[in-house]
């Protein structure tokens, strides 16, 4: 039998020799500075742009980047198709793809005082131009909170103790914010007394396990409400207790978005990034000891219930799933992912202390989540099938990376239920750090649609439109409420493939706009480090989301019968209308992009500096 061991050694060789080689030479070739002033010390105001020490902001980047998607993902995918296909598409694509379209995005934000991928492509490409990406990630951005609050609602319910240990870890972050910028307090003394109480919080929350409404739970879980709380909206299709956490999810990412950076964004981030690091480093660290000292409590080697590759279609109890595109848009964020691109210009640009360090918090942090894919893949190897795997999704996905993640832990001699319990909670480290961030990130994609005219509050109570579009505390107010919208509907399936397709067709976009940077910079500047990528993601994605909208959606659910309900044909028909006009989108801005491209190149048109603003 195959030992797992393997996928860790392909993820390990071709990433090491990424970052060692390639990354080496994107640095040079966008010309990395230290002695250029970041836009964190140029417009430093304690607010959103705040200078951070590197671990600080890689911990910060890594926690916002690395949700949910590069672990349900790839486990879907080596369910349906095999491990062998996911394992070459995180192995290969991510450091050619996925790491350069981070680097790429945070370095053309520092480069424009840290604004937007909108932004940035409106400078070249004009006003519409602009408009259309930004209204594109902005609706990607809902997609996302929707998706990210669902998950922490599902993972809530089914381990209770992730909750407890959830809200310590967030009181903890708290503490170190006001520790940290208000009192002054030393870094490494602070570092090693919260990290500590962050793992503190996993045994409080195996002790004392939280939840809503009643359940099957362990032994001593604390149960607030009574009854199973059917009345809740969406409980008759998430059950009371999930369907009960999502809109407090939602909301708590409302609030932490509102929040200015350094309270709860930038020590959370860097608290929760030692668990996330402890996660991945020990899991992969667990397979290489299990495998040459036999310490692990089962042989680690590929179930036979997983096959190396499934055929074209996959699986026959999944349906009709074509390898090609839809394995690439379903392991999403494991290879590389639009959401980055908009944490990368949003938040990161802002907080970056020197431009050297982006070479290691762009490109790096892309190839940690890689290894956290490679992980779940792993996971999903040891345990086989567990939960709904014919339908992928969190059914699968969550049963198979605590189960597996748990086998696997006990390599170090950690026992079994622990180490699943532990593996649950840094799933939902993931999937908050991301969905606040999401939140923060819609607000600025807002906020540069609307502009700022006369009269217009920040807060968004001043009760104009423009304002309450793009308000600190109204914005969000209207992203969780659509959010929520989409996750009552009950349609997880559809959803994480809207998702998923919405995502990477926005990753291919964030990639014309950097050839569009580079182009525009200077007319000798090589565009296939960008540009192949860019042309391989729009033709997957469009792909991908027509077969979504046209024969999942239109032909099966509402022509065949397969939506059965009047909500699940209204939630079909919506996915279906905004999957085309995502497609719509898309291919009229790359059609902008592309002619901005040819005029530069063909000198019809001057090229602007690289910091022009």
């Amino acid at each position: 039998m195959t030992s797992v061991i393997w996928i860790v050694v392909a993820v390990l060789g071709t990433f090491t020799v990424g970052y060692m080689g390639y990354s080496r030479y994107l640095s040079r070739f966008v010309d990395l500075d230290d002695e250029r002033e970041t836009p964190a010390h140029k417009y430093e105001d304690g607010q959103e742009y705040v200078p951070a020490k590197k671990p600080v902001l890689l911990g910060h980047h890594f926690s916002s980047i690395a949700g949910g998607a590069p672990i349900v993902g790839p486990i879907t995918a080596g369910a349906i198709w095999g491990w062998v296909p996911a394992l070459l598409w995180v192995a290969i694509g991510n450091p050619l793809m996925g790491a350069v379209h981070d680097f790429i995005s945070l370095s053309s934000s520092i480069r424009h005082e840290g604004r937007s991928i909108g932004y940035i492509v409106g400078q070249y490409v004009g006003e519409r131009g602009k408009n259309l990406l930004l209204w594109f990630a902005f609706l990607t951005i809902i997609l996302v909170v929707a998706v990210f609050a669902l998950v922490v609602g599902i993972v809530f319910n089914a381990y209770p103790q992730v909750t407890t240990a959830s809200f310590v870890y967030i009181l903890l972050a708290l503490g170190f914010g006001m520790y940290l910028y208000q009192l002054n307090g030393p870094f490494i003394p602070g570092t090693i007394l919260f990290v500590a109480g962050v793992f503190a919080g996993v045994w409080l929350g195996i002790q004392y396990p939280f939840a809503l409404f009643a359940g099957d739970y362990p032994a001593g879980t604390f149960v607030l409400f009574s009854g199973a709380g059917n009345w809740v909206p969406g409980a008759a299709a998430l059950g009371g207790n999930t369907a009960a956490w999502v809109p407090i999810v939602m909301v708590y990412g409302a609030i932490a978005s509102a929040l200015p950076v350094w309270v709860l964004l930038q020590p959370r981030d860097y608290l929760s990034s030692f668990l996330l690091y402890t996660g991945v480093g020990g899991g992969i660290l667990a397979i290489i000891v299990g495998t040459i000292f036999a310490t692990s409590s089962q042989p680690l080697v590929v179930d036979s219930s997983i096959g190396m590759f499934e055929g074209f279609w996959g699986v026959e109890a999944a349906g009709l799933y074509p390898l090609f595109p839809l394995l690439f848009i379903t392991i999403a964020c494991g290879t590389i992912s639009g959401f980055h691109s908009l944490v990368s210009s949003g938040t990161t640009s802002k907080q970056l202390n020197k431009e050297s360090d982006a070479r290691l918090i762009g490109y790096g942090g892309m190839l940690g989540e890689g290894l956290l894919a490679a992980l779940a893949l792993s996971t999903l190897a040891v345990a086989g099938f567990a939960g709904d795997a014919a339908a992928g999704g969190i059914g699968g996905a969550l049963p198979n990376f605590a189960s597996g993640g748990g086998i696997i832990l006990t390599s170090l001699g950690i026992p079994e239920a622990i180490g699943a319990v532990f593996m649950a909670l840094v799933l939902v480290s993931f999937l908050l750090t991301s969905t606040d961030t999401a939140v923060r990130l819609g607000r600025y994609m807002m906020e540069e649609i609307v502009g700022m005219d006369d009269g217009m509050t920040v807060s968004g109570l001043s009760g104009d439109l423009g304002s309450i579009g793009r308000g600190r505390y109204t914005n969000p107010i209207l992203q969780i409420g659509i959010a929520y919208v989409l996750v009552i509907s009950g349609e997880w399936a559809t959803l994480w493939g809207l998702f998923g397709g919405a995502n990477q067709l926005l990753a291919a976009l964030a990639l014309l706009t950097g050839t569009v940077w580079l182009a525009n910079w200077d007319e000798s500047k090589q565009l296939i480090s960008t540009g192949v990528p860019m042309a391989v993601m729009v033709t997957i994605t469009v792909l991908g989301l027509a077969w979504l909208a046209i024969y999942e959606n239109l032909y099966l659910n509402l022509i065949g019968g397969g939506a059965g309900t009047l909500g699940a044909q209204l939630s079909s028909g919506a996915q279906m209308i905004l999957a085309l006009v995502l497609i719509g989108l898309a291919l009229s801005l790359v059609k902008i992009g592309i002619g901005n491209l040819r005029s530069v190149r063909s000198g019809d048109a001057p090229a602007a500096e690289p910091s022009d603003d």
